[in-house]
């Protein structure tokens, strides 16, 4: 079986390692790009993904550029919690979370392609334009403005606004909290995450990634623009009188290198991925808000589940059953901001503060809005740890 791959991302170069453990061995990556480099800023891998990645062999190469992620607290923007719960192999998992940079992550399954699949098979600077090709199968994994998917749904047009902009950077400070700890801070207009992205370094300071949502309107973002470098003094404003007793959020900010400004964008759910001879899979497939931290996890299980689907003649009609209806609730979850509407509902019942969180959002409400995400999107963590693998052996020559 002859398989191209659109896109060298993280579920193109997943795809790739997963086919090439399962035995489908000729597999050609084409990625548009001229030289890749490790760009970008914070992405958080889950568990069931983690497993995913480990069981292709990875777990000492993550745990050389990743952090372990070991809890996760929400803070109104008055620095009051909210909620806070134990994340990867503290929660009981038997795989870790990683916070981690994008781009390096980028890097190290681009590596790992290499390796294992042999110089030739990542082809730069050769982008895929259309469905024509000369292989039995053709995976278009070439992000939210695939070309693949274009060409599969010709009408589609643009990907869809939210509302909202997405400021984002990183800065080197000393590690905060435990050093493994996610922080989100919001009210009912605005969130902000914080979390270290690599191990700290002999002097203690840690890269730090940081990403603030709010409504596009009120920062004054035109809505055309899609990724563009803009100064730290334009984001400063927003967070002026935010406190927070684990770390100095406007100091945070100030100290980034760069700014990156997006707007907050997804697409509608697709009524199927596949052709006989085509699929999708990651952003191409479910595009999804930055909600949850479930793009580039979902990306890694599509990866998985098609390579399982293929070696073992179950088609691509099984890839889409699993895979599809899970996505797409996701995708429409995360338009209703997902587990992190606590944020919402804490200042909408208490603008003003409170004495009290229970008063305001009782343990059981918090406790079941997180379990129901986490259902929701496939790591509630004792099915997880029950589910079969989509590890795939070869079959004997």
């Amino acid at each position: 079986m002859r398989v191209i791959i659109a896109g060298a991302g993280i579920a193109g170069l997943t795809a790739a390692l997963s086919l090439h453990a399962a035995g489908i061995t000729d597999v050609t990556v084409h990625e548009a790009v001229e030289e890749p480099q490790p760009l970008g800023v914070g992405i958080n891998i889950l568990p069931h993904a983690i497993r995913e990645l480990i069981e292709l062999g990875l777990a000492d190469r993550l745990a050389r550029i990743g952090v372990a992620t070991a809890d996760l607290t929400f803070l109104t923007s008055r620095g009051q919690r909210i909620w806070s719960e134990p994340r990867g192999s503290a929660a009981g998992y038997r795989w870790p979370q990683y916070s981690i940079h994008r781009g390096r992550l980028q890097m190290m399954l681009l590596e790992a392609v290499r390796e294992r699949l042999g110089p030739r098979a990542v082809v730069l600077g050769s982008p895929v334009t259309g469905l024509d090709h000369d292989a039995d199968l053709l995976i278009g994994a070439d992000g939210i403005r695939s070309s693949v998917r274009r060409a599969l749904f010709p009408g589609e047009g643009e990907p869809l606004p939210g509302g909202d902009v997405l400021w984002r950077g990183t800065t080197y400070r000393k590690s905060f909290m435990t050093g493994r700890s996610m922080l989100m801070v919001g009210d009912s207009t605005q969130k902000l995450v914080i979390y270290p992205i690599a191990p700290p370094s002999d002097d203690g300071t840690q890269l730090i990634n940081w990403a603030i949502q709010r409504p596009a309107l009120v920062a004054g973002v035109p809505r055309g623009d899609w990724n563009c470098l803009i100064g730290v003094e334009k984001v400063l404003p927003h967070v002026e009188g935010w406190h927070c007793d684990e770390l100095d959020v406007r100091a945070l900010i100030a100290g980034s290198t760069q700014v990156l400004e997006y707007p907050l964008v997804d697409r509608d759910p697709l009524p199927y991925w596949s052709t006989p001879a085509v699929t999708l899979m990651g952003d191409a497939a479910h595009p999804m808000y930055p909600t949850g931290s479930n793009g580039g996890t979902q990306a890694v299980i599509d990866a998985r589940v098609l390579a399982y689907a293929l070696a073992n003649g179950l088609g691509l009609e099984f890839y889409e059953q699993q895979r599809r209806p899970v996505t797409n609730n996701i995708v429409l979850a995360n338009r209703k901001d997902g587990p992190e509407i606590i944020l919402r509902m804490a200042c909408e019942r208490a603008p003003e503060g409170f004495a009290d969180i229970e008063d305001v959002l009782p343990l059981a409400e918090r406790e079941e809005i997180a379990l129901r995400y986490k259902q929701l999107a496939g790591f509630e963590p004792a099915t997880l740890n029950a589910r079969r693998s989509w590890s795939v052996s070869p079959a004997p020559s």
